[in-house]
């Protein structure tokens, strides 16, 4: 690898060298290194690019790293990935991509996401996206994720655009079953002329299922997000939508959270605000010995943790 995509790597996965144990690498289309082990098996798509993931049950404290990085300009990829995780699994799965573009073509990464976790299973997952480079090719990233999770599954999502990231459109789609538990965390920061979408379906189709969506975004410059979170109770369940934003500059932002009752035990709760930096806020750190660009980085820093 050169220092680009070594560079990339760190960004979107936290990697500065090869893992150990499951990790199947991507680069520039086509793949770089894989490696299964005894409890996780990847298996290379046949009809199309991708890869399948599939966990034994009662498979714990094990790791499984799939990062993306396109490092040549005109790449346009979609890649479909799906995931079966055997009953009482605990595994983290790190995902991400990372696109470098110096050219004037675009590049283009659609990651399809499918997983299936068994009974009493419990993935942490981790994606992060990043861009780079000051070519005039657009960086994007169009992420789709579908998850089905079986009587007391759980999973913990942490999904992240970095920076760098011209166009994305994100697509999330969850099915909750009985007893089961998703908290999903999405952390977004757009700049200069960037455009986002993010989709977010719950269903709670399960009795004593429960969701909870935490959206945390900060537009900068010229930049707009829209949001369309929405959480659906088809049984006796817990979901809870929260979508708070940092608008600056000449940024545009629209959060349309929705919640939607299918039975009369679905208790149901969303909440959205959108505001500038706090004056007093910056001030504070001012008088500490910060400038107002550095009070700025430090409020956003914490703010997007």
């Amino acid at each position: 690898m050169n220092e680009i995509e070594k560079n990339l790597l760190a960004e979107v996965a936290d990697l500065h060298e090869i893992p150990e144990g499951a990790y199947n690498i991507r680069m520039d289309g086509k793949s770089a290194g894989r490696n299964s082990t005894a409890e996780i098996q990847i298996i290379p798509k046949t009809d199309k690019d991708g890869i399948e993931i599939h966990i034994a049950p009662n498979t714990k404290k094990q790791s499984v790293h799939i990062p993306v990085i396109l490092a040549e300009s005109g790449i346009e990829e979609t890649v479909y990935n799906d995931f079966y995780v055997g009953e009482n699994a605990d595994v983290v799965i790190i995902a991400g991509c990372g696109i470098h573009n110096c050219g004037n073509q675009d590049s283009s990464h659609s990651g399809v996401h499918t997983f299936h976790l068994g009974r009493n299973a419990h993935v942490k997952y981790v994606e992060k996206h990043y861009g780079e480079g000051d070519g005039s090719g657009a960086r994007v990233m169009n992420p789709q994720t579908n998850v089905y999770l079986d009587e007391g599954a759980s999973m913990e999502m942490d999904m992240s655009q970095i920076r760098g990231i011209d166009s994305t459109n994100r697509n999330t789609q969850i099915h909750v079953g009985d007893k089961a538990e998703v908290v999903l965390t999405e952390r977004l920061l757009t700049h200069g002329k960037q455009n986002a979408e993010s989709r977010v379906d719950i269903f709670l189709d399960g009795e004593d299922s429960s969701a909870r969506i935490l959206s945390r975004s900060v537009g900068q410059d010229d930049s707009v997000q829209t949001f369309f979170p929405c959480m659906t109770g088809n049984a006796k369940s817990f979901g809870h939508v929260q979508c708070d934003s940092i608008i600056m500059g000449n940024a545009r932002i629209s959060s349309i959270p929705a919640i939607r009752a299918n039975s009369v035990d679905a208790q149901l709760v969303h909440e959205a605000a959108i505001g500038k930096i706090a004056g007093d806020q910056l001030l504070k750190l001012m008088t500490l010995g910060l400038t107002e660009e550095e009070a700025e980085e430090h409020i956003l820093n914490g703010f997007l943790k």
